[in-house]
């Protein structure tokens, strides 16, 4: 939990603040923009909640921070609000689980309601109040991991639901070992009629992504919006396998038709396919320009 002795200068005064143990992941700058900014690389309050909109909102950034550094200076009564609200719905039947991992860096993490059985897209922290609402929604068969990074409570996820785990050979692990499904080769792998996993070998050699009825693509952290570049982008500074082979996965992806692009790392992104092809190019440019 925060600690209000560690609480930094740089916020706002009231009752919401963000302390010293901050490792500058963005969950909260994401989630909840209208309350948390970056002052000096790390996140401040920079505006007080003013209504319940907005309180909810910051109270859903607490729970989700993976390091618990966002704290209040009076205990928050409606904290069974906020944790009651995971995991909060994206779009149609595609969700955000929280609870972000320090384990993953706060990667993002999510979930996909289906009759046939739902995923878990990379792992989120395995708590009571998250694993009581995703028993609610029918639990979980398949989880499916992007790549080695953003695996984080996999196994007591495993455990607990009994689901079989999905990823690909090259970035198991001592820690991945025993996931039920491994995939290998560079050919997609076609989970159900409406789920295509496609190797994107690059952030790591066995990254991949997963495509939804052709139109809700889970990036891990192959692909995001980069606000400060404002277009979609990959992480050269983060690239921990080989940028030359990112950039031809780019190409490669760019094959194909969706319209939302949802990472583990960076900002989501939403748009009509032909604007989604531009900045595929754009993206594809601007990586062929830092080989």
């Amino acid at each position: 939990m925060a600690h209000l002795n560690q609480r930094r200068s740089q916020n706002v005064n009231g009752d919401f603040y963000v302390d010293t143990t901050c490792i500058d992941c963005d969950t909260c700058r994401w989630m909840t923009p209208e309350v948390f900014s970056r002052v000096d690389e790390q996140s401040a309050v920079y505006h007080q909640p003013t209504n319940e909109t907005e309180r909810l909102a910051a109270l859903e950034a607490l729970l989700a921070c993976p390091t618990s550094s966002i704290g209040t200076v009076e205990k928050p009564k409606d904290i069974k609000v906020a944790q009651q609200s995971f995991p909060i719905l994206v779009a149609e039947n595609i969700y955000h689980c929280g609870y972000h991992s320090e384990k993953s860096y706060g990667a993002a993490s999510y979930f996909i309601q289906l009759p046939e059985g739902n995923i878990l897209v990379d792992s989120p922290r395995f708590t009571p109040p998250l694993v009581k609402r995703l028993e609610e929604m029918g639990g979980i068969r398949y989880m499916y991991l992007t790549h080695k990074d953003d695996v984080a409570d996999h196994q007591k996820f495993a455990e607990h639901f009994q689901c079989d785990r999905i990823l690909h050979a090259d970035d198991v692990s001592a820690d991945t070992r025993n996931v039920e499904i491994q995939l290998t080769g560079s050919e997609t792998f076609t989970l159900t009629e409406d789920l295509l996993i496609i190797p994107v070998p690059g952030h790591t050699k066995g990254h991949t992504v997963l495509l939804y009825k052709n139109k809700f693509l889970f990036t891990g952290d192959h692909l995001a919006w980069s606000e400060r570049l404002h277009q979609l982008a990959a992480f050269h500074g983060f690239c921990w396998y080989s940028w030359s082979e990112q950039t031809k996965s780019m190409h490669n992806l760019a094959n194909y038709s969706f319209e939302w692009v949802l990472p583990g790392h960076g900002r989501r992104f939403h748009a009509d396919r032909e604007i989604i092809g531009q900045q595929m190019q754009k993206c594809i440019d601007l990586m062929e320009s830092l080989k």
